[in-house]
């Protein structure tokens, strides 16, 4: 028996595969016969994969079941028919399955390298410097996600050895962090940006200028923030230190980015335009064909085979934590839908629809202390696109789909029990709760900026 539950476990990757392809194909082919095989599957998903999940993702994951599962029985409903109400997540799980490959493409141009090589260059002080990382670290979350925060604070820690322990800790986790965030709230690839464009029927076009714009503000004021409070700082290198940047290879690396990038935002456009498929379906499609193409293009085929698979393999054996959250949710959300709870959920919104500021502010606040006690913003913001539609009619749902973005991912500066910041207090050796407190102002005025420009487009 432990053989058998130690083979699925390392082969989970073509479970996961086999299920999300399913769903895939009766969004081509719709069949309800199908529809119910998916939504058992994703019943059997949750209780192989609820082993492997991480404490915090277990207990939302039976509290998200338990309260679905009440709302049915409220309803009235029979269980037979709770394989129906599983399923409608699993598009975004079919994009978490893929994202490995846009990384690994990356990876295999090795830009990720060239751009590293900012960081490396000799500076003066550490003010500069901070510039330097956060638009490395920028740059590359674009493409590999949140893989350019190990990759970023790796580097930094190994060039920052004569810096004092205490003054280094802050550094890299102020600007790796702030620069993650703020690149990805335009990014395609990013859930809460898929999620949002899905929810709010705003295309992602229409969103991207006024994210990109928030996040240019946010950066800007960070980098003059930055650069004045590290600027009395000097950095000591070792003699080996590379005192030449060949800025003109760096910068030919960044134009080939954005170039890809865009090919990259055209072809899913196009995509889910033409063949009439969300958003978040369109990306999980181009993301396998257009990761190929390009490492064809590049002439790194050979490379990205070999990265791609190792990649894919054994990231896809790792989503226990997402399968348990987005099946369960899926659970929740459809069956919040058949009862009268939902109606008193929606109350207090309703009750502010002629102040939408003070809507804006709620969704900030609903999202920085759903982060500081651990809830994944993945999960709050699922919620809240379920009882805040009604308001659509109201309030310009650009303004929020924009401020549920910003005060999504601002959270990903201070949330303690986050991904993002756990990973920054293993690779810096601090307590979380220290980063939480060092961000939390950069988190505030990301979400102020957010909501300003929301309240702008009322």
């Amino acid at each position: 028996m432990r053989t058998f539950s130690s083979w699925v476990n390392s082969h989970l990757y073509i479970l996961y595969t086999l299920t999300f392809s399913f769903n895939i194909f009766t969004a081509f082919l719709p069949n309800e016969i199908i529809r119910y095989f998916i939504g058992v599957m994703a019943i059997i998903l949750v209780f192989i994969s609820f082993k492997g999940a991480s404490k915090l993702f277990k207990i939302l994951c039976i509290i998200f079941s338990f309260t679905g599962l009440l709302f049915l029985m409220n309803a009235g409903l029979s269980i037979v028919l709770l394989p129906l109400y599983m399923s409608s997540n699993m598009s975004l799980l079919a994009l978490l399955t893929v994202l490995p490959l846009m990384t690994s493409v990356v990876h295999a141009g090795r830009f990720d390298r060239r751009l590293n090589e900012l960081m490396k260059g000799k500076v003066d002080n550490l003010g500069n410097l901070y510039v330097r990382s956060s638009i490395t670290t920028y740059l590359l979350t674009g493409f590999i996600n949140i893989s350019a925060l190990t990759l970023s604070q790796e580097v930094l820690q190994s060039s920052l050895q004569n810096i004092p322990q205490k003054t280094r800790k802050i550094f890299i986790s102020k600007t790796t962090l702030r620069a993650l965030a703020l690149a990805l709230i335009w990014s395609p690839t990013e859930i809460i940006v898929a999620i949002t464009v899905d929810s709010t029927g705003i295309s992602y076009l229409s969103l991207l200028p006024w994210l990109l714009l928030c996040s240019i503000i946010v950066i800007s004021l960070d980098w003059i923030i930055g650069k004045k409070s590290f600027r009395s700082i000097n950095v000591e290198h070792d003699k080996c230190v590379n005192q030449k940047i060949d800025f003109k290879k760096i910068t030919v690396q960044i134009i080939k980015l954005v170039m890809a990038l865009a090919i990259f935002l055209i072809v899913v456009i196009l995509t889910g335009s033409l063949l009439q498929l969300s958003f978040i379906l369109s990306v999980a499609l181009v993301i396998p064909v257009f990761s190929l193409c390009w490492a064809i293009f590049i002439k790194r085929w050979k490379s990205y085979k070999v990265i791609g698979w190792k990649t894919w393999r054994e990231r896809t054996n790792k989503m226990q934590n997402f399968v348990v959250l987005f099946l369960s949710l899926s659970l929740f959300s459809n069956s919040l839908n058949g009862t009268s709870f939902q109606d008193v959920i929606k109350q207090p919104f309703l009750a502010f629809s002629e102040y939408p500021i003070v809507i804006l502010i709620f969704i900030q606040v609903v999202f920085l202390l759903g982060g500081l006690i651990g809830v994944h913003a993945i999960a709050t913001i699922g919620v809240l696109f379920k009882v805040i539609q009604p308001l659509y009619g109201m309030v310009n749902p650009l303004s929020i789909g924009i401020v549920m973005i910003t005060s999504a991912l601002a959270t990903a500066t201070v949330g303690a029990y986050g991904v993002t910041v756990t990973m920054t207090s293993v690779a810096t050796q601090q307590n979380p709760y220290r980063i939480t407190l060092n961000n939390l102002p950069f988190c505030l005025l990301f979400g102020a900026i957010g909501i300003s420009i929301g309240y702008f487009l009322l």
